[in-house]
């Protein structure tokens, strides 16, 4: 079944709100069979701590976007899923690129050595608990020339990307190995997020 048949079959699912507005989370979701109630997008301090490692940085957002949701009286007692997904070289977090210096430094870091993409996810019961998962995938970059980051800069995909690279675009081609969960890189581990919706009693086929 292809991406837009999951997404046309997907059922409307009034026990789940999404907390993102990306679209990325949104058709991802949409595979599992589920479309949200809702789509809120958590507002909350994304800065990391000078000491907080990727992993535990990576926990900490989901949870915290999780949490800082406010349901709209017609969500009634919903679940909130919340994610974060952080590219993490060594011990580095690496930014969302916001401009194309910002991206072709996390190109140059990355060019031709393994880095981590950290991808968590955390659900907010009506009651207040919190489950949580979290994805680890190691990528590896080709080594890229000036020629190739120069193109890739020019195609604007790095725009607002944590590490200056969206794996579902052109970047792929330049991506010589993964291990793990494609779509944790893409921004919502399926594996994971089909896990914890189960364990919360949502039917997922």
């Amino acid at each position: 079944m292809t991406p837009a048949e999951n997404a046309s079959a997907a059922r409307h699912d009034p026990q789940l709100v999404l907390a993102s507005a990306s679209p990325r989370r949104r058709e991802l979701i949409a595979r599992l069979g589920i479309v949200p109630h809702a789509i809120i997008a958590a507002d909350i301090d994304e800065a990391h701590g000078d000491r907080e490692v990727p992993r535990e940085y990576a926990r900490r957002m989901a949870r915290e976007k999780a949490l800082a949701v406010v349901l709209p009286a017609e969500a009634g007692d919903a679940h909130v899923l919340a994610g974060d997904t952080v590219v993490a070289c060594g011990r580095r977090i690496l930014p969302k690129a916001e401009d194309e210096a910002t991206a072709r430094a996390c190109l140059a870091l990355l060019s031709g050595r393994r880095h981590r993409v950290l991808s968590a996810i955390a659900l907010k019961s009506p009651d207040g608990m919190l489950r949580e998962r979290l994805s680890e995938t190691i990528v590896r970059f080709k080594p890229l020339t000036k020629q190739e980051i120069d193109a890739y800069i020019a195609g604007g995909e790095w725009d607002g990307k944590a590490g200056g690279y969206a794996i579902q675009g052109s970047a792929e081609g330049l991506i010589a190995a993964i291990t793990g969960s494609h779509s944790g890189v893409v921004g919502l581990p399926l594996f994971e997020t089909r896990a914890l919706l189960q364990a919360a009693g949502f039917a997922i086929g």
